[in-house]
């Protein structure tokens, strides 16, 4: 009998392949190359950096000239001399701690790939995808510059359209977004907002 074919093996097995920690990195990478949110000299920060896909591709889209800034409970795999890791609780950093410890005023991207551990409980993991999503604005909103980009990934449910009001409204206009790599049961989704000055 045949086996029916997995996504989720051709990307885990890429990114093994390509020396990324997870398989995550192929939806920034799509979201990137769709709306080029990374250049290189940027300033990105990412929040639920670990195991550290996220940070490894911007460093590669940043170069040396750039910075990139991690924040995860866990640990990352991932070092470089412009790479910056905080191995911090997102609700006990505050954003004015990250910019004094990091001696970066504002940054050109926002990056969150957060999520909760799920329980099974579709209602209840979304609601706490929903809480990370809005810390997650909460941060870009003080240190984003104007023209920079906040990516955020959410689990859809009823309090999904509230949140993406909530980015308009802090932010700009919302464009929502899954990317190919996305596994097919997955409820997850992307916001991404580009700063209006």
């Amino acid at each position: 009998m045949l086996m029916a074919y997995k996504p989720r093996d051709y990307y885990a097995k890429k990114a093994k392949q390509e020396k990324y920690p997870a398989r995550s990195v192929y939806k920034l990478k799509e979201a990137d190359q769709k709306y080029r949110l990374l250049r290189r000299g940027q300033k990105v920060l990412d929040l639920g950096a670990a195991p550290g896909s996220w940070s490894k591709y911007a460093l590669e889209k940043v170069g040396k000239t750039g910075l990139v800034v991690g924040v995860d409970l866990n640990p990352v795999k991932v070092s470089a001399p412009n790479f910056v890791f905080f191995q911090a609780d997102i609700f006990e950093l505050s954003p004015e701690e990250l910019c004094e410890k990091t001696g970066v005023s504002v940054f050109d991207a926002v990056l969150s790939d957060m999520a909760p551990k799920t329980t099974g409980d579709r209602s209840g993991d979304h609601f706490r995808s929903v809480h990370l999503a809005e810390r997650a604005l909460e941060i870009a909103e003080k240190v984003l510059k104007p023209g920079g980009v906040f990516l955020v990934k959410v689990f859809e449910g009823e309090a999904f359209p509230r949140f993406v009001e909530e980015v308009k409204k802090r932010l700009g206009p919302v464009k929502r977004f899954r990317p190919k790599s996305t596994r097919s049961e997955s409820r997850e989704i992307f916001v991404l907002a580009r700063r209006e000055s």
